[in-house]
């Protein structure tokens, strides 16, 4: 099922999402960042999936919630 999102980015013939590219991104930032400072490439990598998840969840839940309220008021406008 596609989704076509307000803003998307079209890699390899696929629009994704900026959102996800940002999730992905705070991920890998903040693995590299934990893998030098703790030197343990294991809690690097379970940080960065939290904080890759965390991202993404939140996100496509404002867009979400954010196309919610456009609908309805779109509907109490046409009614009206």
């Amino acid at each position: 099922m596609a989704t076509d999102h307000p803003s998307t980015i079209e890699l390899a013939g696929t629009a994704w999402p900026i959102y996800k590219l940002e999730a992905l991104a705070a991920g890998l930032v903040t693995c590299l960042i934990l893998a030098v400072i703790t030197g343990s490439l294991q809690s690097a990598v379970l940080v960065a999936a939290v904080v890759c998840a965390a991202r993404w969840v939140l996100a496509r839940a404002g867009l979400r919630r954010k196309s919610t309220a456009d609908g309805r008021a779109g509907r109490v406008l046409a009614t009206h």
